[in-house]
C-alpha cells in the first residue's frame, strides 16, 4: 500500500472550496431534526448547535469530536470550522478514535 503523501502546510483543507461540498440532507438544515451522526444520543440539530457554542471547553470537545468521528466529512462543516477544530484538537482529538489519523492529515496536524 502507499505511504500517504504529506498534506500542504495548513491541510488540505485550505485549498478546498467548501461551498462545493453539498450536505448529504436538507434535514441538517433542521433545528428540530436528529441527525444520523449522533444516533447514540437524544439530541437536534439546534442542540447540537448549542453544545457547539458552550463555553464549558469539555463539552464542546465531546460534541466536536462526535461530529468529526460519525459525520459524512462534507457534513461537518455545517457546524464548524477547520479554524475551529485546530483550536481544540487538544481536547477534540481523544475522542475520534481511528480517525484520529484522517483529521490530522486533513487539517495539516502533527500526528499525536
Amino acid at each position: 500500500m502507499p505511504e500517504p503523501r504529506d498534506p500542504p502546510a495548513g491541510g488540505v483543507l485550505q485549498s478546498l472550496d467548501m461551498s462545493r461540498l453539498p450536505l448529504t440532507s436538507d434535514a441538517l438544515l433542521d433545528a428540530g431534526h436528529r441527525p444520523y451522526f449522533l444516533w447514540w444520543l437524544d439530541c437536534s440539530v439546534g442542540e447540537l448547535g448549542q453544545h457547539l457554542a458552550s463555553d464549558d471547553p469539555e463539552r464542546k470537545a465531546y460534541y466536536l469530536g462526535a461530529l468529526l468521528r460519525e459525520a459524512n466529512t462534507r457534513d461537518v462543516w455545517q457546524f464548524t470550522t477547520p479554524e475551529q477544530v485546530r483550536e481544540l484538537w487538544p481536547k477534540v482529538a481523544r475522542h475520534l478514535g481511528r480517525s484520529r489519523a484522517r483529521w490530522e492529515w486533513l487539517l495539516g496536524l502533527p500526528p499525536t
